[in-house]
């Protein structure tokens, strides 16, 4: 694999430890803003929704700059996104400096994705995005668990000063080694959004909205849930999200093998392993060895989806890649904000924090069936699509 795309996997890591690590921090900034917790999710969702919303409009945006430049503007934008989150003195200030810092998530994966994808021969274009969503995985391996730790010590602004200078980093990286070479065509929007068309490409992005769904309605509250049912120190929250990081690294790994062995078959497995584990972890939460276990097998199931909903999306938008594979983006974004929005609502109706595991489960069902529809479109578009449409 070119050494470009471990500069990509950097810059990866730096976006997905600001965008997970406030899971793990949400007890703390609750409490230092005075929220509630089902209040302080509000600032998942809001990050989730400045990417799904501007996700299609940076894309645009920068649809005429070459592809490296494009990800330097993007990693601009997330360096001053993460500033603004560590100088807020107030939860409306938070609030709207995580939307600033969504703003370059979508577009730059998006782009990223394509790019990663160009670097390497066809066979194995799902694990060169793999590799890239590698800094995902290892976000929450490294990044979540020493950002909780870091924000539980130092205060969580500490947090957000350190994914600062990462992002830093990742911007030097991405100067130095991302070939030049990458233009994009002039961007025709009559072009670009044709290849949107077909229910096919819609179905897949509901795929992708309700997989990642499923993930973020358990993900969001997984340190309250550890920390009142299980009963996890808040020193334990950290090795636990550390061991979900393994799990999310080893699903990532085998997923992109996986899909580019056998697309169908990787995601409808990755759907009943998602829906089953989460509906375990509603028994064994009470468990420590065995909620322990079960996290990792529903992490691995979580993360073992993620390139094979990227590559589904991109292979059915050709005429489009970039704005297609952001559009997907900004879906699994969407979907982190229904998730976040659905776990939050069945604490706030006080179903109980072991009624939020079930109900991840139940949107794992929904995936599965948009994964089963979605292919029964494509083996049957020329007849079908006029008909959904």
């Amino acid at each position: 694999m070119p050494v470009s795309l471990l500069v990509l996997a950097l810059s990866a890591f730096a976006i997905g430890t600001t965008e997970f690590v406030i899971m793990g921090l949400l007890p703390d900034v609750a409490a230092d803003l005075g929220v509630s917790i089902p209040g302080a999710g509000w600032l998942v969702t809001g990050y989730a929704l400045g990417v799904a919303i501007g996700a299609p409009f940076m894309a645009v945006a920068t649809a005429n700059l070459a592809r490296k430049r494009a990800l330097l503007v993007l990693m601009g934008v997330f360096i001053a996104g993460n500033l603004l989150c560590a100088l807020a003195a107030d939860y409306g200030l938070l609030m709207f400096a995580r939307v600033v810092t969504a703003l370059c998530h979508g577009a730059f994966f998006g782009i990223g994705s394509v790019v990663a994808a160009s670097l390497v021969p066809e066979n194995r274009r799902a694990q060169a995005v793999a590799l890239m969503f590698t800094g995902l995985t290892l976000a929450n391996v490294l990044g979540v668990p020493l950002g909780t730790a870091l924000g539980q010590v130092a205060g969580w602004r500490a947090t957000f000063w350190a994914v600062t200078g990462i992002g830093v980093l990742a911007l030097i990286g991405l100067w130095r080694a991302l070939p030049g070479d990458q233009p994009q065509e002039k961007a025709d929007l009559r072009r670009e959004f044709s290849a949107l068309r077909g229910a096919g490409f819609w179905l897949a992005l509901s795929t992708t909205v309700l997989f990642s769904a499923s993930v973020f309605a358990l993900f969001t509250y997984i340190a309250p849930l550890l920390g009142e049912v299980t009963g996890v120190t808040p020193s334990g929250v950290t090795w636990t999200l550390l061991l979900i990081g393994l799990g999310l690294t080893v699903g990532n790994y085998i997923g992109g093998r996986l899909a580019d062995w056998r697309l169908r078959t990787s995601l409808i497995g990755a759907a009943v392993a998602l829906g089953t584990s989460a509906a375990l972890f509603a028994w064994t939460s009470q468990s420590l060895l065995a909620a322990e276990i079960t996290l990792f097998l529903w992490a691995a199931a979580a993360f073992a989806a993620v390139p094979a909903l990227q590559i589904n999306v991109v292979s059915l938008g050709g005429g489009a890649p970039n704005l297609v594979s952001t559009l997907n983006i900004g879906a699994f974004n969407a979907g982190n904000a229904l998730g976040a929005w659905v776990g939050g609502l069945v604490i706030s109706q006080g179903l109980g924090l072991t009624s939020v595991p079930l109900a991840a489960a139940v949107l794992a069902v929904f995936a599965l069936l948009a994964t089963l529809l979605g292919f029964g479109v494509k083996r049957q578009a020329s007849e079908l699509e006029p008909v959904l449409d």
